[in-house]
């Protein structure tokens, strides 16, 4: 993905081939904080707290839309 600005609730995917931890690969990701380096955000997962927050530069991920059901923190 090309730098840009990244609104709150963007849905990325991360590209398993290119993502720092691969038990993130191919996850969806929500963006919390559009960086200049690439962005912030959460992996819903199964459990009690539901999230899990990753750091994506941004060859490591793909622009897929906008979110329409988010966690209520963000």
């Amino acid at each position: 993905m090309e730098p840009q600005k990244l609104e709150l609730h963007t849905v990325v995917q991360l590209n398993p081939d290119k993502v720092s931890n691969p038990m993130f690969a191919a996850c969806f990701m929500v963006v919390t904080e559009s960086k200049p380096w690439g962005a912030q955000g959460y992996v819903t997962v199964p459990g009690e707290n539901g999230l899990a927050y990753y750091r994506a530069e941004w060859q490591e991920m793909e622009l897929i839309g906008s979110a329409i059901w988010v966690d209520s923190r963000f």
